[in-house]
């Protein structure tokens, strides 16, 4: 079964960062959460965390070839 996890930070509208998390099934929208931080160390902290969680896990840099 093939999975996706994409990982972004984007600033909100009162200046704190958010880090989005998306997961799923490559071929379906998958799940989406949101996690707000005060401020952009912390949710460069937590994305860098995430990223190296996942890749324990197996999941790779998305090359573009699903074969």
């Amino acid at each position: 079964m093939l999975r996706f996890y994409a990982l972004s930070t984007q600033p909100t509208l009162f200046g704190e960062m958010s880090l989005i998390r998306n997961w799923g099934r490559i071929g379906t929208n998958g799940q989406t959460m949101v996690q707000t931080f005060d401020g952009s160390a912390e949710a460069v902290e937590a994305f860098e965390r995430l990223e190296r969680a996942k890749r324990r896990r197996g999941y790779a840099a998305a090359d573009g070839n699903l074969s």
